[in-house]
Protein backbone atom coordinates (compact mmCIF):
# COMPACT_ATOMS: atom_id res chain seq x y z
CA UNK A 1 0.00 0.00 0.00
CA UNK A 2 1.27 2.20 -0.95
CA UNK A 3 0.65 6.06 -1.51
CA UNK A 4 3.03 8.81 -0.62
CA UNK A 5 1.94 10.84 2.42
CA UNK A 6 0.42 13.94 0.88
CA UNK A 7 1.23 16.24 3.77
CA UNK A 8 4.92 15.44 3.72
CA UNK A 9 6.12 15.52 0.10
CA UNK A 10 6.51 18.90 -1.57
CA UNK A 11 6.34 18.81 -5.33
CA UNK A 12 9.77 18.72 -6.97
CA UNK A 13 8.54 21.43 -9.32
CA UNK A 14 5.72 23.84 -8.62
CA UNK A 15 4.69 25.62 -11.81
CA UNK A 16 2.77 28.83 -11.96
CA UNK A 17 -0.68 28.28 -13.39
CA UNK A 18 -1.64 30.66 -16.18
CA UNK A 19 -5.09 30.61 -14.63
CA UNK A 20 -6.43 28.47 -11.82
CA UNK A 21 -7.46 25.00 -12.93
CA UNK A 22 -11.13 24.39 -12.05
CA UNK A 23 -11.17 22.79 -8.62
CA UNK A 24 -13.79 20.24 -9.59
CA UNK A 25 -11.92 19.22 -12.75
CA UNK A 26 -8.58 18.93 -10.98
CA UNK A 27 -10.16 17.00 -8.11
CA UNK A 28 -11.81 14.60 -10.55
CA UNK A 29 -8.48 14.08 -12.32
CA UNK A 30 -6.69 13.33 -9.05
CA UNK A 31 -9.40 10.87 -7.98
CA UNK A 32 -9.38 9.09 -11.34
CA UNK A 33 -5.59 8.86 -11.42
CA UNK A 34 -5.52 7.51 -7.85
CA UNK A 35 -7.91 4.72 -8.89
CA UNK A 36 -5.16 3.52 -11.27
CA UNK A 37 -2.32 3.36 -8.77
CA UNK A 38 -3.09 -0.16 -7.49
CA UNK A 39 -5.62 -1.56 -9.99
CA UNK A 40 -2.93 -2.83 -12.35
CA UNK A 41 -1.19 -4.63 -9.48
CA UNK A 42 -4.27 -6.01 -7.68
CA UNK A 43 -5.72 -7.45 -10.90
CA UNK A 44 -2.94 -10.05 -11.06
CA UNK A 45 -3.21 -12.17 -7.85
CA UNK A 46 -6.68 -13.68 -8.47
CA UNK A 47 -5.41 -14.86 -11.87
CA UNK A 48 -2.07 -16.28 -10.72
CA UNK A 49 -3.20 -19.95 -10.68
CA UNK A 50 -4.31 -19.84 -14.33
CA UNK A 51 -1.29 -17.75 -15.34
CA UNK A 52 1.03 -20.30 -13.71
CA UNK A 53 -0.71 -23.13 -15.55
CA UNK A 54 -0.88 -21.50 -18.98
CA UNK A 55 2.66 -20.09 -18.98
CA UNK A 56 4.28 -22.88 -16.91
CA UNK A 57 5.61 -20.39 -14.35
CA UNK A 58 7.12 -21.30 -11.01
CA UNK A 59 5.69 -19.78 -7.84
CA UNK A 60 8.67 -17.43 -7.57
CA UNK A 61 8.24 -16.26 -11.17
CA UNK A 62 4.50 -15.68 -10.65
CA UNK A 63 5.22 -13.74 -7.46
CA UNK A 64 7.56 -11.56 -9.48
CA UNK A 65 4.56 -10.18 -11.38
CA UNK A 66 3.52 -8.37 -8.21
CA UNK A 67 7.11 -7.72 -7.13
CA UNK A 68 8.01 -5.81 -10.31
CA UNK A 69 5.67 -2.80 -9.76
CA UNK A 70 6.63 -2.66 -6.08
CA UNK A 71 10.34 -2.60 -6.98
CA UNK A 72 9.62 0.17 -9.48
CA UNK A 73 7.92 2.23 -6.76
CA UNK A 74 11.17 2.21 -4.82
CA UNK A 75 13.72 2.51 -7.60
CA UNK A 76 11.96 5.01 -9.86
CA UNK A 77 10.71 7.46 -7.20
CA UNK A 78 13.99 9.46 -7.34
CA UNK A 79 13.89 9.27 -11.14
CA UNK A 80 10.44 10.83 -11.12
CA UNK A 81 11.65 13.73 -9.00
CA UNK A 82 14.59 14.36 -11.34
CA UNK A 83 12.35 14.28 -14.41
CA UNK A 84 9.96 16.74 -12.77
CA UNK A 85 12.89 18.99 -11.93
CA UNK A 86 13.92 18.99 -15.60
CA UNK A 87 10.57 18.87 -17.43
CA UNK A 88 8.08 20.16 -14.88
CA UNK A 89 5.63 18.24 -12.73
CA UNK A 90 2.54 18.33 -14.94
CA UNK A 91 4.39 17.19 -18.08
CA UNK A 92 6.13 14.42 -16.13
CA UNK A 93 2.80 13.13 -14.80
CA UNK A 94 1.48 13.13 -18.36
CA UNK A 95 4.45 11.04 -19.53
CA UNK A 96 3.97 8.66 -16.58
CA UNK A 97 0.28 8.20 -17.43
CA UNK A 98 1.24 7.36 -21.02
CA UNK A 99 3.66 4.74 -19.65
CA UNK A 100 0.93 3.34 -17.39
CA UNK A 101 -1.57 3.04 -20.24
CA UNK A 102 1.04 1.56 -22.59
CA UNK A 103 2.17 -0.99 -20.01
CA UNK A 104 -1.35 -2.17 -19.29
CA UNK A 105 -2.15 -2.36 -23.01
CA UNK A 106 0.97 -4.43 -23.66
CA UNK A 107 -0.42 -7.03 -21.26
CA UNK A 108 -3.05 -7.87 -23.90
CA UNK A 109 -0.29 -10.02 -25.35
CA UNK A 110 0.41 -11.68 -22.01
CA UNK A 111 0.08 -15.13 -23.54
CA UNK A 112 3.76 -14.50 -24.27
CA UNK A 113 5.77 -14.41 -21.05
CA UNK A 114 8.02 -11.61 -22.23
CA UNK A 115 5.13 -9.27 -22.98
CA UNK A 116 3.50 -10.03 -19.63
CA UNK A 117 6.60 -8.96 -17.71
CA UNK A 118 7.39 -6.06 -20.06
CA UNK A 119 3.90 -4.62 -19.71
CA UNK A 120 3.98 -5.02 -15.93
CA UNK A 121 7.39 -3.29 -15.77
CA UNK A 122 6.35 -0.33 -17.94
CA UNK A 123 3.11 0.13 -15.98
CA UNK A 124 5.11 -0.08 -12.74
CA UNK A 125 7.40 2.75 -13.84
CA UNK A 126 4.37 4.93 -14.57
CA UNK A 127 2.80 4.10 -11.20
CA UNK A 128 6.06 4.91 -9.39
CA UNK A 129 6.46 8.33 -10.99
CA UNK A 130 2.81 9.30 -10.50
CA UNK A 131 2.88 8.18 -6.87
CA UNK A 132 5.90 10.39 -6.27
CA UNK A 133 4.58 13.58 -7.90
CA UNK A 134 0.81 13.62 -7.58
CA UNK A 135 0.63 14.16 -3.79
CA UNK A 136 2.68 17.36 -4.07
CA UNK A 137 0.25 18.75 -6.62
CA UNK A 138 -2.69 17.89 -4.36
CA UNK A 139 -0.98 19.62 -1.46
CA UNK A 140 -0.36 22.73 -3.54
CA UNK A 141 -3.88 23.23 -4.85
CA UNK A 142 -5.92 21.84 -1.95
CA UNK A 143 -3.86 22.94 1.06
CA UNK A 144 -6.94 24.19 2.93
CA UNK A 145 -8.54 20.74 2.64
CA UNK A 146 -5.43 18.56 2.76
CA UNK A 147 -6.92 16.11 5.28
CA UNK A 148 -10.08 15.56 3.25
CA UNK A 149 -8.16 15.21 0.00
CA UNK A 150 -5.70 12.82 1.63
CA UNK A 151 -8.57 10.61 2.72
CA UNK A 152 -10.09 10.80 -0.75
CA UNK A 153 -6.76 9.91 -2.34
CA UNK A 154 -6.27 6.83 -0.14
CA UNK A 155 -9.91 5.80 -0.61
CA UNK A 156 -9.60 5.99 -4.40
CA UNK A 157 -6.35 4.05 -4.45
CA UNK A 158 -7.65 1.26 -2.21
CA UNK A 159 -11.04 1.17 -3.97
CA UNK A 160 -9.23 0.71 -7.27
CA UNK A 161 -7.35 -2.24 -5.79
CA UNK A 162 -10.53 -3.77 -4.36
CA UNK A 163 -12.42 -3.39 -7.61
CA UNK A 164 -9.59 -4.82 -9.69
CA UNK A 165 -9.19 -7.89 -7.49
CA UNK A 166 -12.94 -8.55 -7.38
CA UNK A 167 -13.43 -8.14 -11.13
CA UNK A 168 -10.30 -9.93 -12.37
CA UNK A 169 -11.86 -13.39 -12.72
CA UNK A 170 -15.32 -12.22 -13.94
CA UNK A 171 -13.60 -10.07 -16.60
CA UNK A 172 -11.48 -13.03 -17.69
CA UNK A 173 -14.66 -15.08 -18.14
CA UNK A 174 -16.47 -12.24 -19.90
CA UNK A 175 -13.66 -11.53 -22.35
CA UNK A 176 -12.65 -15.15 -22.72
CA UNK A 177 -9.02 -14.68 -21.70
CA UNK A 178 -7.01 -13.63 -18.68
CA UNK A 179 -4.66 -11.38 -20.78
CA UNK A 180 -7.69 -9.30 -21.75
CA UNK A 181 -8.70 -9.09 -18.09
CA UNK A 182 -5.25 -7.71 -17.23
CA UNK A 183 -5.23 -5.26 -20.14
CA UNK A 184 -8.75 -3.86 -19.75
CA UNK A 185 -7.54 -1.52 -17.00
CA UNK A 186 -5.76 0.47 -19.71
CA UNK A 187 -9.20 1.96 -20.46
CA UNK A 188 -9.36 3.46 -16.97
CA UNK A 189 -5.82 4.74 -17.39
CA UNK A 190 -6.69 6.30 -20.77
CA UNK A 191 -9.66 8.11 -19.23
CA UNK A 192 -7.34 9.47 -16.54
CA UNK A 193 -4.85 10.60 -19.16
CA UNK A 194 -7.49 12.49 -21.16
CA UNK A 195 -8.84 14.26 -18.09
CA UNK A 196 -5.34 15.03 -16.84
CA UNK A 197 -4.34 16.59 -20.18
CA UNK A 198 -7.29 18.97 -19.85
CA UNK A 199 -5.90 20.09 -16.48
CA UNK A 200 -2.19 20.07 -17.33
CA UNK A 201 -2.79 22.10 -20.50
CA UNK A 202 -3.62 25.09 -18.28
CA UNK A 203 -0.24 25.07 -16.57
CA UNK A 204 2.67 27.28 -17.58
CA UNK A 205 6.29 26.14 -17.79
CA UNK A 206 8.55 27.30 -14.97
CA UNK A 207 11.51 29.43 -15.92
CA UNK A 208 15.04 27.96 -15.72
CA UNK A 209 15.81 30.40 -12.91
CA UNK A 210 12.89 29.14 -10.80
CA UNK A 211 13.87 25.55 -11.46
CA UNK A 212 17.45 26.24 -10.39
CA UNK A 213 16.24 27.33 -6.96
CA UNK A 214 14.70 23.89 -6.23
CA UNK A 215 17.16 22.15 -3.87
CA UNK A 216 18.35 18.62 -4.50
CA UNK A 217 17.19 16.40 -1.62
CA UNK A 218 19.77 14.69 0.57
CA UNK A 219 18.41 11.59 2.20
CA UNK A 220 18.99 11.13 5.96
CA UNK A 221 21.04 7.94 5.71
CA UNK A 222 22.86 8.63 9.01
CA UNK A 223 19.70 9.05 11.10
CA UNK A 224 18.77 6.16 13.40
CA UNK A 225 15.17 7.35 13.48
CA UNK A 226 15.00 7.39 9.68
CA UNK A 227 16.33 3.83 9.57
CA UNK A 228 13.82 2.73 12.22
CA UNK A 229 10.91 3.97 10.11
CA UNK A 230 12.45 2.53 6.94
CA UNK A 231 12.82 -0.92 8.53
CA UNK A 232 9.31 -0.81 10.00
CA UNK A 233 7.82 0.09 6.61
CA UNK A 234 9.97 -2.54 4.88
CA UNK A 235 8.59 -5.29 7.13
CA UNK A 236 5.02 -3.99 6.85
CA UNK A 237 5.23 -3.66 3.06
CA UNK A 238 6.84 -7.11 2.68
CA UNK A 239 3.86 -8.58 4.51
CA UNK A 240 1.28 -6.57 2.59
CA UNK A 241 2.50 -7.31 -0.93
CA UNK A 242 3.10 -10.97 -0.11
CA UNK A 243 -0.46 -11.22 1.20
CA UNK A 244 -1.81 -9.33 -1.82
CA UNK A 245 -0.03 -11.72 -4.18
CA UNK A 246 -0.79 -15.06 -2.55
CA UNK A 247 -3.96 -14.74 -0.45
CA UNK A 248 -6.27 -15.79 -3.34
CA UNK A 249 -4.06 -18.71 -4.43
CA UNK A 250 -3.75 -19.85 -0.82
CA UNK A 251 -7.52 -20.15 -0.44
CA UNK A 252 -7.92 -21.68 -3.88
CA UNK A 253 -5.63 -24.42 -2.57
CA UNK A 254 -8.20 -24.91 0.22
CA UNK A 255 -11.04 -25.35 -2.29
CA UNK A 256 -12.21 -21.79 -3.02
CA UNK A 257 -13.16 -21.06 -6.62
CA UNK A 258 -11.10 -18.41 -8.43
CA UNK A 259 -13.99 -15.94 -8.30
CA UNK A 260 -14.61 -16.50 -4.60
CA UNK A 261 -10.89 -16.10 -3.86
CA UNK A 262 -10.92 -12.81 -5.75
CA UNK A 263 -13.82 -11.60 -3.59
CA UNK A 264 -11.84 -12.61 -0.52
CA UNK A 265 -9.03 -10.34 -1.68
CA UNK A 266 -11.54 -7.56 -2.29
CA UNK A 267 -12.80 -7.87 1.31
CA UNK A 268 -9.19 -7.70 2.50
CA UNK A 269 -8.71 -4.47 0.54
CA UNK A 270 -12.03 -2.94 1.63
CA UNK A 271 -11.09 -3.53 5.27
CA UNK A 272 -7.90 -1.59 4.61
CA UNK A 273 -9.96 1.32 3.27
CA UNK A 274 -11.76 1.55 6.60
CA UNK A 275 -8.73 1.36 8.89
CA UNK A 276 -6.39 3.18 6.51
CA UNK A 277 -8.68 6.20 6.48
CA UNK A 278 -9.63 6.09 10.16
CA UNK A 279 -6.19 5.28 11.59
CA UNK A 280 -4.61 8.74 11.16
CA UNK A 281 -7.75 10.47 12.48
CA UNK A 282 -7.71 8.38 15.65
CA UNK A 283 -3.96 8.85 16.03
CA UNK A 284 -4.46 12.61 16.36
CA UNK A 285 -6.49 11.97 19.52
CA UNK A 286 -3.78 10.11 21.44
CA UNK A 287 -0.46 11.36 22.76
CA UNK A 288 1.44 8.12 22.29
CA UNK A 289 0.52 6.54 18.96
CA UNK A 290 2.32 3.32 19.86
CA UNK A 291 -0.69 2.04 21.79
CA UNK A 292 -3.00 2.50 18.81
CA UNK A 293 -0.47 1.21 16.29
CA UNK A 294 0.35 -1.84 18.40
CA UNK A 295 -3.34 -2.72 18.61
CA UNK A 296 -3.71 -2.79 14.83
CA UNK A 297 -0.46 -4.72 14.32
CA UNK A 298 -1.65 -7.20 16.96
CA UNK A 299 -4.83 -7.68 14.91
CA UNK A 300 -2.63 -8.70 11.97
CA UNK A 301 -0.70 -11.12 14.20
CA UNK A 302 -3.92 -12.80 15.35
CA UNK A 303 -5.28 -13.00 11.80
CA UNK A 304 -2.05 -14.47 10.42
CA UNK A 305 -1.95 -17.06 13.20
CA UNK A 306 -5.53 -18.07 12.36
CA UNK A 307 -4.83 -18.27 8.61
CA UNK A 308 -1.77 -20.40 9.33
CA UNK A 309 -3.37 -22.79 11.82
CA UNK A 310 -7.13 -22.83 11.09
CA UNK A 311 -7.57 -21.14 7.69
CA UNK A 312 -11.03 -22.55 6.97
CA UNK A 313 -12.56 -21.96 10.41
CA UNK A 314 -13.70 -18.42 9.53
CA UNK A 315 -11.82 -17.22 6.42
CA UNK A 316 -13.89 -14.07 5.88
CA UNK A 317 -13.32 -13.02 9.50
CA UNK A 318 -9.59 -13.70 9.32
CA UNK A 319 -9.18 -11.75 6.10
CA UNK A 320 -11.22 -8.80 7.40
CA UNK A 321 -9.13 -8.66 10.58
CA UNK A 322 -5.94 -8.88 8.55
CA UNK A 323 -7.03 -6.04 6.28
CA UNK A 324 -7.96 -3.82 9.23
CA UNK A 325 -4.55 -4.40 10.77
CA UNK A 326 -2.60 -3.79 7.57
CA UNK A 327 -4.45 -0.62 6.55
CA UNK A 328 -3.84 1.22 9.83
CA UNK A 329 -0.32 -0.17 10.23
CA UNK A 330 0.62 1.65 7.04
CA UNK A 331 -1.41 4.85 7.36
CA UNK A 332 -0.31 5.58 10.93
CA UNK A 333 3.29 5.11 9.82
CA UNK A 334 2.71 7.94 7.35
CA UNK A 335 1.87 10.20 10.29
CA UNK A 336 5.24 9.37 11.86
CA UNK A 337 6.95 10.43 8.64
CA UNK A 338 5.51 13.89 9.22
CA UNK A 339 5.85 14.11 13.02
CA UNK A 340 9.47 12.99 13.22
CA UNK A 341 10.66 15.64 10.73
CA UNK A 342 11.65 19.12 11.90
CA UNK A 343 10.32 20.83 8.76
CA UNK A 344 8.51 19.98 5.51
CA UNK A 345 11.74 19.62 3.51
CA UNK A 346 13.09 17.12 6.04
CA UNK A 347 9.81 15.24 5.94
CA UNK A 348 10.14 14.90 2.17
CA UNK A 349 13.68 13.54 2.46
CA UNK A 350 12.68 11.17 5.26
CA UNK A 351 9.76 9.88 3.21
CA UNK A 352 11.91 9.42 0.11
CA UNK A 353 14.46 7.37 2.05
CA UNK A 354 11.86 5.28 3.88
CA UNK A 355 9.97 4.44 0.71
CA UNK A 356 13.09 3.76 -1.34
CA UNK A 357 14.23 1.22 1.26
CA UNK A 358 10.83 -0.29 2.05
CA UNK A 359 9.56 -0.77 -1.49
CA UNK A 360 12.86 -2.16 -2.72
CA UNK A 361 12.90 -4.72 0.10
CA UNK A 362 9.17 -5.48 -0.12
CA UNK A 363 9.50 -6.28 -3.82
CA UNK A 364 11.29 -9.50 -2.87
CA UNK A 365 8.45 -10.70 -0.64
CA UNK A 366 6.01 -12.15 -3.20
CA UNK A 367 8.77 -14.05 -4.99
CA UNK A 368 10.10 -15.49 -1.71
CA UNK A 369 6.62 -16.63 -0.68
CA UNK A 370 6.17 -18.24 -4.10
CA UNK A 371 9.50 -20.01 -3.76
CA UNK A 372 8.60 -21.32 -0.31
CA UNK A 373 5.27 -22.58 -1.70
CA UNK A 374 7.12 -24.42 -4.47
CA UNK A 375 9.69 -25.97 -2.12
CA UNK A 376 7.25 -27.06 0.60
CA UNK A 377 4.30 -27.89 -1.64
CA UNK A 378 1.83 -25.78 0.33
CA UNK A 379 1.16 -22.49 2.09
CA UNK A 380 1.71 -23.43 5.73
CA UNK A 381 5.40 -22.47 5.74
CA UNK A 382 4.90 -19.19 3.81
CA UNK A 383 2.12 -18.08 6.18
CA UNK A 384 4.28 -19.06 9.17
CA UNK A 385 7.07 -16.83 7.83
CA UNK A 386 4.62 -13.95 7.41
CA UNK A 387 3.40 -14.55 10.96
CA UNK A 388 6.99 -14.30 12.19
CA UNK A 389 7.45 -11.02 10.30
CA UNK A 390 4.30 -9.63 11.91
CA UNK A 391 5.86 -10.30 15.33
CA UNK A 392 8.97 -8.40 14.19
CA UNK A 393 6.70 -5.54 13.09
CA UNK A 394 5.04 -5.54 16.51
CA UNK A 395 8.46 -5.35 18.21
CA UNK A 396 9.43 -2.37 16.00
CA UNK A 397 6.44 -0.38 17.28
CA UNK A 398 7.95 0.07 20.76
CA UNK A 399 10.91 2.29 19.72
CA UNK A 400 8.51 4.65 17.88
CA UNK A 401 8.16 6.83 20.95
CA UNK A 402 6.88 10.42 20.88
CA UNK A 403 9.47 13.16 20.48
CA UNK A 404 11.92 11.47 18.12
CA UNK A 405 13.15 13.71 15.33
CA UNK A 406 15.11 13.65 12.11
CA UNK A 407 17.16 16.79 11.62
CA UNK A 408 17.34 18.88 8.44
Amino acid sequence: MTTQPIRSIPAPVTRRMTRPAPGGLLLAAVFLIALNLRAGIASIPPLIPVIETDLHLSGAAAGGLTALPVLCMGVFAPVGQRLAHRLGREQTITIALVALVAGLAIRWGSAQVGLLYLGTLVAGVGIAIIGTLLPGLVKEFFAARSGVITGMYMFAMMAGAAGASALAVPLARLTGSWPASLAVWAVLGLASLVLWVLVAARAAQRSPRERARVPSPRLPWRSATAWLLAVYLAVQSWEFYSQLSWLPASYEAHGFSAGRAGLLLAVYTLAQIVSGSAGPAFSDRVRDRRVLLAGFVLASVIALAAITLVPMAAPWVWVTLLGLGQGAAFSIALVYLVDYARDPATSARLTAMAFLVSYSVAAIGPAVVGYLRDVTGGFTVPWTVLLGLSLVELALVWPLRPGRQVGP
